[in-house]
This record gives C-alpha cells, sequence and structure tokens, in this order.
C-alpha cells in the first residue's frame, strides 16, 4: 500500500498545477448492477470457522444499487471532488458444510443475511479534457460488511460476522469519446494492497450522452479480500451494470 500511494500521490503532485476542470460542473447517477457472488467468510471466534457463502450459505447472484455524484471546478492545485455510495444486501437458505462455523454444527440449515455498504469519497485531477478523458486521484472508503448466519435446527444460536474499515485507494478514470456522436467508452477503478490485504473495484462501459443526459452500460468486478482484529471477509461480486445520469 506505502509503494502505491507514494506512487499515485506522487504523481498527483506533479499534475496538480496544470490539471483542473475548464467550467464548474456537477453531475449525478444511479445504476443497477447484477453482481455474482463468491467467496467464503471467516468467523476467529472458532478455529478453522468459515463458510462459502456460495455453496454453503446458497448467495449466488443479486442486484445492488449504487449511486454516485461528482462536482468540478477550475480551480487550479484543488482537486474535483467525487462521492459514491454501493449498497449490497443478500440473503440465503443453506446448509453449513463439513466444518462448523461459529458453533452452529455441520450439516445444520441455516438462514443467513449479509449487508456491505461502501461510502467512497474520491478527490482528484483532470489530466487530460479532450477527446481523451484521464482522471487521477485518490478514494477514502469506509467499508461496513456483516454476516447473520442463523441456525434454523432447533438450536436457536445465531452467529455475527463484522468487518469494518477505512481504506485509501489509488484511483484511475480514463475514456474515449468518438467525436461528433454523443458516444464513448472507457473504464474506471481504485486499487489498494498491503500486507496481506487487498480490494480492487474496477469496470469497464460504453456510454452514450444527448443533452444533459448520461447513459451507460458495462461490466463491474471487485473483489475484496481484508482481515480485521477477528474476522475476515474474502469475496469477489462481478457482473453487468446499467446507470442513467445527468450532467451540468
Amino acid at each position: 500500500m506505502r509503494k502505491l500511494m507514494i506512487a499515485v500521490g506522487g504523481s498527483l503532485v506533479l499534475a496538480a498545477p496544470l490539471a483542473s476542470a475548464d467550467v464548474v460542473g456537477a453531475g449525478a447517477s444511479v445504476s443497477y448492477w447484477n453482481s455474482d457472488f463468491s467467496g467464503e467468510v471467516v468467523n476467529k471466534n472458532s478455529v478453522n470457522s468459515a463458510v462459502d457463502i456460495e455453496n454453503d450459505l446458497n448467495m449466488s447472484s443479486d442486484g445492488n444499487a449504487n449511486f454516485t455524484a461528482s462536482f468540478e471546478h477550475p480551480i487550479p492545485v484543488l482537486p474535483n471532488v467525487r462521492l459514491n455510495y454501493t449498497g449490497i444486501s443478500q440473503s440465503g437458505s443453506g446448509k453449513i458444510g463439513a466444518a462448523a462455523f461459529d458453533g452452529i454444527l455441520p450439516g445444520a440449515d441455516v438462514k443467513s443475511d449479509l449487508d456491505i455498504e461502501q461510502l467512497d469519497a474520491t478527490f482528484y485531477y483532470e489530466v487530460l479534457d479532450n477527446w481523451v478523458n484521464l482522471d487521477l486521484g485518490l478514494t477514502a472508503r469506509k467499508m461496513d460488511a456483516e454476516l447473520i448466519v442463523r441456525d434454523q435446527t432447533g438450536s436457536a444460536k445465531v452467529s455475527k460476522t463484522e468487518v469494518d474499515a477505512v481504506l485509501p485507494m489509488g484511483y484511475a478514470s480514463v475514456r474515449f469519446d468518438l467525436p461528433f456522436t454523443g458516444v464513448s467508452v472507457g473504464g474506471e477503478g481504485n486499487v489498494i494492497s498491503y500486507s496481506g490485504d487487498s480490494l480492487y473495484d474496477v469496470n469497464v462501459y460504453g456510454q452514450f450522452d444527448v443533452a444533459v443526459l448520461r447513459l451507460r452500460a458495462g461490466y463491474r468486478e471487485m473483489a475484496i479480500d481484508y482481515e480485521d482484529d477477528d474476522d475476515r471477509l474474502d469475496v469477489k461480486l462481478s457482473g453487468p451494470f446499467a446507470s442513467i445520469g445527468v450532467d451540468f
């Protein structure tokens, strides 16, 4: 993480005096992400206590909401600002596998709920702003995740696994415009990796702009491998998304 943040931070320091928007602008969008779900959650209250969210808990796909707002200005040195919220909520009915999970015995029927909320504050500079658009910046991501597993076989055991963190991430966005058509293609992403923990969140898309309306469709993939003091979240989400937004 240190090397990544030094590299990105150094690039931003060099780019900042030359990177700014031509005019004041703002935008907002809402998107729907149909993501496949895989991975595992580890609860360290007991030894080797892990559960597979796809095979054990029967959580394989879901639709998730995403909201974005941005503000750009022509003031040199000061970065532009982008806020993003992703809410992931899924329930499933399954069966614990060959090993017990946090006191719930192997083979037990369970019902579970998994919630992941992410709030990003991104500070970025427009390095290029013509038919090729390039933004570079830093993101602070507040992540809260909670898995609740309820034993349905009579013990009434309830397991709760929680992971929360504030993570600094490198941010990059590139877009290529096809002149005079309103059509463009691009991609953007946030990434961090440090001391065994890692997180990346990337997407590629096609876009069509008409007046102030922005229509976008593409593919997004996010992988979280993070361990806090007690628990570990190691999950991957990927799938198509579509969004509608406005730019002023």
